[in-house]
């Protein structure tokens, strides 16, 4: 990781207002390179939008505005999901997906969104749930997008998408699903499809990358200092472990787990010891 990575992403995630979604997002691609070049990435996205301000008219629709991302986007710069490799850690990274052109929903929605900001269009990300959606707003209604294809998603093929989860809760709706997500919540979601792939690995350095991350953008959840700290715990870093899972626990002494990380403590402490 870079020196000073976390202190960039902390400077971009600290106020809720005007918090830069792709800037932010971007950020996270720290952990993937030693040094990736965030600069010239932006400016390859600036480039796309020049493309497509130079092909639109002052008066152009919404529609047209939409039609012509589009065609850019998945026909000329031939962005799509990767089907081939869908769990590859790369997908999440914007500078490699950039590269490849291949994704997962959230990472091609949050370029896609950059873009469509760039030409005037106001496309807020959607957390639906198992893909990530976009929405736009138009003054007859709303159009729901696949980020996967651009597809325009109808009600019904909505609700049939929703259908899985609302077995498991029945009183999910699909108007809450459809609500604009927060760029904070989409970074978070993000991260933690990160955090998954790496924890199923057991890549405890990058992980420990995705939480420093995790518990910057959201120092209210103690669970994300908890999992830290859990995470040091597999590094062999008794200090910084005993730390985290000392504060969960001041937090949450009664919690479901609380017993069993309380249980951790002596080792802990006495690996600590142990330091010179």
């Amino acid at each position: 990781m870079m020196i000073g990575s976390l202190d960039y992403f902390t400077s971009l995630v600290e106020q809720d207002d005007d918090l830069p979604l792709f800037e932010a997002a971007l950020a996270i691609a720290q952990d993937a390179d030693p040094e990736p070049d965030l600069i010239a990435t932006q400016a390859m996205i600036d480039s796309f939008a020049d493309q497509l301000n130079r092909r639109l008219t002052q008066d152009a629709a919404i529609i047209q505005k939409l039609r012509m991302l589009n065609h850019l986007f998945y026909e000329e710069l031939g962005f799509a999901g990767n089907v081939n490799d869908y769990y590859d850690p790369d997908n999440s990274y914007l500078h490699r997906v950039l590269e490849t052109r291949r994704g997962i929903p959230i990472s091609l929605a949050v370029i896609y969104m950059e873009l469509a900001s760039q030409i005037g269009l106001e496309i807020k990300g959607v957390s639906f749930p198992g893909h990530f959606l976009m929405r736009l707003s138009l003054p007859a209604g709303e159009i729901v997008l696949d980020p996967f294809n651009g597809a325009s998603l109808s009600r019904e093929e909505l609700e049939e998408r929703l259908a899985p989860y609302v077995e498991q809760q029945p009183k999910l709706q699909l108007v809450d699903c459809l609500q604009a997500a927060h760029p904070r919540a989409i970074l978070t979601r993000m991260l933690h499809n990160l955090k998954v792939l790496f924890f199923e690995r057991a890549d405890w350095n990058q992980l420990l990358a995705v939480q420093q991350r995790l518990v910057i953008l959201l120092p209210d959840d103690i669970a994300e200092r908890r999992d830290r700290g859990l995470t040091f715990e597999q590094l062999e870093c008794p200090q910084a472990a005993l730390e985290d899972l000392q504060a969960y626990l001041a937090d949450r002494p009664y919690a479901a787990d609380a017993d069993s990380l309380r249980a951790k403590l002596p080792n802990l402490r006495k690996a600590c010891s142990g330091l010179n």
